[in-house]
C-alpha cells in the first residue's frame, strides 16, 4: 500500500498583515551588577597602597627638610631638586656621579642582555633531544633573589680566597686579578653576574616571540632561495620587533635602577666608582636619614627613566612607519 502524501496548505489570505515577529525574550541578568569590580578590589587596593599613596607621599616628602628622626620637616619647596642642580652643592657632585655610574652599568649591560637572550632563544627554539632540560638549565638562575647571587659572586670573585683566582692559579696564572676592588674588573664582574642571572628570562620572552612567528613564511623564504642570515634579518628580527621593544625597556629599566650587584659585590668600590644611583639615594635616605633629599633624588631618576622609555618608544615607532 501506498504512503499517503502530505501537503501543507498555505492558509494566509494574500494582502493580509503580515504576522507579528515572535516577542524578544531578554537575558536574565544573574547576580550583582558590581561583581566585576569586586574582583578587581584587590588589585585596587594593593594599587593605592603600594604605588599610589607612596608616589604621591613622596612628592610630599621632597618638598621638605624631612627626617623621621626629628619632629619637625620644614616645608622647603623645589630647594631639595634646585640643590642636585647647583654645582658645589653638598649632593651634586656624588649623586651626579651615582648616576654616570648607573647610566655606565646600563650602557654596558644592556647589549648583551639583549644579543645574548636572543641567540640563547634561537638555539632553543629548535628541536632536540633535551630541549626543555636545557630551557630550564638557562632559566633557573633567574628564580634566585638578588640576595643569593650576591653573596655567591662575593665569595666566587674575592681577590684573595675566591674560587676564580683560585682555579686561575691552577692553570697557571699567576696574577691576582682584582675582580671586585679595581676597575675595569669591578665593572666586568657586575655585568658578567647580571647578565649569567637574568639572561634567562629575556631568553624565555624571546622564545615566546619566536613561536608567534608563523612557520610558513620560513617555508616560503626557503622556496626562493633565502639563506639563514636573510631569513633572520627578514623575517624573524622584524616578527620580534615588539618583543625587542619590550625586552630593551625592562632591561634598560632595570639595569638603571641595578642595586642589589653592587651593594653586595663590590660595595661600590673602587672610590666610589660602582655607587649606583639606588645607592647613593639609600644611604642619604637610610644612613644620613635626609629623606627629603632621598625622595627628591629619586623623582630626578624616575624622570630620566620615563624620558628614555619615550625616546625608545618613539624610535621604534619611526622604525616601523618606515
Amino acid at each position: 500500500m501506498a504512503n499517503p502524501v502530505t501537503t501543507t496548505v498555505d492558509t494566509k489570505v494574500p494582502g493580509s498583515a503580515p504576522e507579528p515577529a515572535p516577542p524578544k525574550v531578554r537575558a536574565r541578568r544573574v547576580g550583582w551588577a558590581g561583581t566585576p569590580y569586586l574582583f578587581l578590589t584587590p588589585f585596587a587596593v594593593l594599587f593605592l597602597g603600594f604605588v599610589l599613596v607612596p608616589a604621591v607621599y613622596g612628592i610630599y616628602i621632597s618638598l621638605r627638610d624631612y627626617s623621621f628622626t626629628l619632629p619637625n620637616q620644614p616645608f622647603v619647596g623645589f630647594q631639595n631638586y634646585i640643590d642636585l642642580f647647583t654645582p658645589g652643592s653638598r649632593d651634586f657632585d656624588n649623586f651626579w656621579q651615582s648616576m654616570a655610574a648607573s647610566g655606565l652599568f646600563t650602557l654596558i649591560s644592556v647589549p648583551f642582555l639583549i644579543a645574548c637572550p636572543l641567540g640563547i632563544a634561537l638555539l632553543l627554539n629548535k628541536a632536540f633531544p633535551g630541549r626543555t632540560f636545557f630551557r630550564a638549565v638557562f632559566f633557573a638562575p633567574y628564580v634566585l633573589g638578588v640576595a643569593v647571587v650576591g653573596v655567591l659572586f662575593r665569595f666566587l670573585l674575592d681577590p684573595t680566597i675566591g674560587m676564580v683566582n683560585f682555579y686561575l692559579h691552577k692553570l697557571g696564572i699567576d696574577t691576582v686579578i682584582p675582580w671586585t676592588t679595581q676597575l675595569p674588573w669591578a665593572w666586568i664582574s657586575l655585568v658578567a653576574m647580571t647578565v649569567w642571572w637574568t639572561l634567562g628570562f629575556n631568553a624565555i620572552i624571546y622564545l615566546a616571540g619566536l613561536q608567534d612567528i608563523d612557520p610558513t613564511l620560513y617555508e616560503a623564504g626557503r622556496v626562493d632561495g633565502a639563506s639563514k642570515w636573510q631569513q633572520f634579518r627578514f623575517i624573524t628580527m622584524p616578527g620580534l620587533r615588539p618583543v625587542i621593544l619590550f625586552v630593551l625597556t625592562v632591561t634598560i629599566l632595570a639595569s638603571a635602577n641595578m642595586f642589589g650587584q653592587a651593594y653586595l659585590v663590590t660595595q661600590g668600590a673602587p672610590d666610589n666608582a660602582t655607587r649606583t644611583a639606588l645607592m647613593y639615594i639609600a644611604q642619604t635616605g637610610l644612613a644620613e636619614y635626609r629623606q627629603g633629599m632621598a625622595a627628591a633624588m629619586s623623582y630626578v631618576l624616575a624622570l630620566v627613566l620615563v624620558a628614555i622609555s619615550i625616546i625608545n618608544f618613539r624610535l621604534f615607532r619611526s622604525k616601523e612607519e618606515s
